[in-house]
């Protein structure tokens, strides 16, 4: 397993993709676009599983070859290369990926840390960390473990993977912090043109979509060919049975009150962290004094965002799914107010 720690020069999101090699020679995924980097962690790779020892590849690179991973300028990238003994229950690796299936079935993220340097070099443990703190495994130093600990949640807030350098008692280590998550879905109510134009972008920005609607003429592949899911019927029955949680964002641009308001009844008091609604300031003033005659508190109806999205003077279907869309990251990544 060939993982992409630190590239100087790149960006972020770069850092964390992921190659497997088999020992038959079958290649999957990449660390780079392929070229040089990758051919010489295959080659590495090779030795890698001969002698079940990790190694860490520090390649330097050249204007022309970092133009063709998609620095602009040379530099440099690390990529740790690590053995994996299939169907071995105590090796460290596995474990730890399995405690990170464990929590992203519970719908939470994880950070998975390992140490880059210093020690043996065949040393393959791992803490896996969540929101909270530890969540299984070691780094075998426990001032280690609690540094890395208070770290994780800015590594999950920040939506993606990054070697960080932190400093113990017994000395600094670099440590690569890999950021999993369940995907962003976006419950999308109402299949107008707006839906249209959110699935499309969502795509791209790599969230899954569910459309929900009451009309099946609306509610077609043909006028969404890029979601998920597509769901005919009433809104805030399907938006109950999906069970919406923390990794969900529900989106109600139906402009009608039979769909918003039971879906809104439902959506509140969960653990849901975007709640949007079409419509004017004034409209969605009566929406929440509807709410709040049925009981709900103010801070409920404080989640309630409306005019839904980012105020950039959308007009257009597309603008305004834009801006929406914008809002969600925002949301995400801890700025929105």
């Amino acid at each position: 397993m060939a993982t992409l720690v630190a590239a100087t020069g790149s960006t972020s999101k770069k850092v964390g993709a992921k190659m497997w090699v088999g020992a038959s020679g079958r290649i999957l995924g990449a660390v780079t676009i392929g070229g040089c980097v990758d051919a010489r962690v295959i080659e590495a790779a090779d030795e890698v599983i001969k002698t079940r020892r990790r190694t860490l590849l520090d390649i330097s690179l050249d204007d022309d070859e970092a133009w063709e991973i998609g620095l602009t300028c040379g530099g440099s990238v690390e990529v740790l290369v690590e053995p994996l003994a299939p169907g071995d229950a105590s090796d460290p690796i596995l474990s730890a990926y399995g405690a990170v299936c464990d929590a992203l079935a519970q719908d939470e993220a994880a950070v998975v840390a390992t140490v880059l340097d210093g020690g043996d070099a065949g040393n393959a443990a791992r803490v896996v960390l969540g929101s909270g703190g530890l969540v299984a495994g070691s780094l075998g130093n426990a001032a280690l473990d609690e540094k890395t600990a208070a770290i994780a949640p800015q590594v999950i807030s920040s939506g993606s993977s990054r070697t960080e350098r932190i400093e113990t008692p017994a000395g600094a280590r670099r440590v690569y912090l890999e950021r999993h998550a369940p995907p962003l879905t976006l419950v999308v109510v109402g299949a107008g043109q707006i839906a249209m134009s959110i699935s499309r972008f969502a795509r791209e920005l790599e969230m899954r979509t569910i459309i929900v609607d009451g009309r099946p003429r609306y509610a077609t592949r043909e006028r969404f060919p890029d979601a998920d899911e597509i769901q005919v019927g009433m809104p805030s029955e399907i938006v109950a049975a999906i069970r919406p949680g923390r990794s969900t964002a529900v989106i109600l641009v139906a402009h009608d009150y039979k769909y918003e308001l039971p879906v809104l009844r439902a959506v509140l008091r969960s653990a849901v962290p975007y709640v949007g609604l079409l419509g004017s300031r004034k409209r969605g003033a009566a929406v929440r004094q509807m709410l709040a005659d049925e009981g709900f508190s103010a801070d409920e109806l404080s989640r309630v965002r409306t005019p839904i999205g980012l105020d950039i003077g959308g007009a257009t279907a597309a603008e305004i799914a834009l801006s929406i869309l914008g809002e969600i990251i925002a949301v995400r990544r801890g700025r929105a107010k």
